[in-house]
């Protein structure tokens, strides 16, 4: 396996990096990875992760959501369910945030489909992005969406979109300096760039540890926070305008960080757990388990 080794820190260019934790893949492999962070600015990576052209193994599994819209077990319907929910919610966000009804949209990261179904199904003109065949093959059979492989980025005119979004996407992406600069090439002047992604200094992070179910290594190459997202963005010429928690995120994550855990009752353990990680990010939603970051381009 050629191995993804990160000698320089992506977000400061520093290179004093120190081990945090070793994790388990429970997905896929069961194998352990590391977890480091950078002592000049704390950002926090996955060190030794699998190369882009051989981690495809590490997605195959019917267990991975977003890709295989598995119903099978209690912790996917919950998904289900809240994401019928959170559909309705992120589709009144970008009006929101971008104050536009209709526009030009680019999801990068689709998965099965169902965001920008919900976005075509209200009127925006929606380019759709994801890297698995499987998950493209289900949004072209259940929404019609001709869904692009990755490399369609670099095809894509500039300066064209009024918003771009990456729902739970920016943790994945290898070469993450060079996503940011194109997605700023793609966004026009007026437009709004949403990103969500874990937060590794919630609540729910620091009670599980290293077996916090969001740190789902090797999928996951990277471990943001508020306080490391906002300068990687401003890096690439971006300001944040706005940040949101995700509170429903908390109970998902404790939920499937129980079950990891082997725990009976983990339905009723992360729920008990998800409920102090809600409140904690009511009182400060810096804590919040995932959070939602809107940017703009600098003036």
């Amino acid at each position: 396996m050629n191995k993804l080794i990160i000698n320089a820190c992506p977000l400061c260019d520093g290179k004093r990096m120190k081990r945090v934790m070793t994790c388990t893949d429970h997905y896929a492999s069961g194998e352990l990875f590391e977890v480091c962070s950078c002592e000049d600015c704390g950002f926090t990576f996955t060190q030794g992760a699998p190369v882009e052209a051989e981690i495809g193994r590490y997605y195959e599994t019917p267990d991975y959501i977003s890709h295989s819209d598995t119903r099978k077990g209690a912790m996917n319907a919950i998904y289900h369910q809240v994401r019928r929910y959170m559909l309705g919610r992120k589709a009144r966000l970008v009006m929101k945030e971008s104050h536009r009804k209709t526009g030009k949209l680019l999801d990068i990261g689709t998965g099965t489909g169902y965001f920008a179904h919900t976005m075509q199904q209200r009127g925006w003109q929606v380019e759709a992005v994801e890297k698995s065949p499987q998950a493209r093959a289900f949004a072209y059979e259940h929404f019609g969406l001709e869904v692009k492989e990755p490399t369609a980025l670099s095809e894509l005119t500039p300066d064209t979109f009024d918003v771009i979004t990456l729902w739970h996407v920016m943790e994945h992406l290898e070469s993450l300096n060079d996503t940011w600069d194109r997605l700023h090439q793609l966004l026009n002047d007026k437009g709004t760039l949403i990103v969500a992604v874990p937060n590794c200094s919630s609540y729910d992070a620091e009670h599980y540890g290293a077996d916090w179910a969001a740190y789902d290594v090797p999928r996951h190459l990277w471990h943001f926070t508020p306080g490391t997202i906002q300068p990687l963005a401003s890096r690439h010429g971006f300001i944040m305008a706005a940040r949101h928690p995700m509170p429903f995120d908390a109970f998902y994550v404790s939920m499937l960080s129980e079950k990891q855990l082997g725990h009976s009752h983990s339905f009723l353990r992360g729920m008990r757990v998800g409920t102090m990680a809600w409140l904690s990010s009511l009182a400060k939603k810096e804590r919040s388990s995932s959070m939602i970051y809107v940017f703009r381009k600098k003036r």
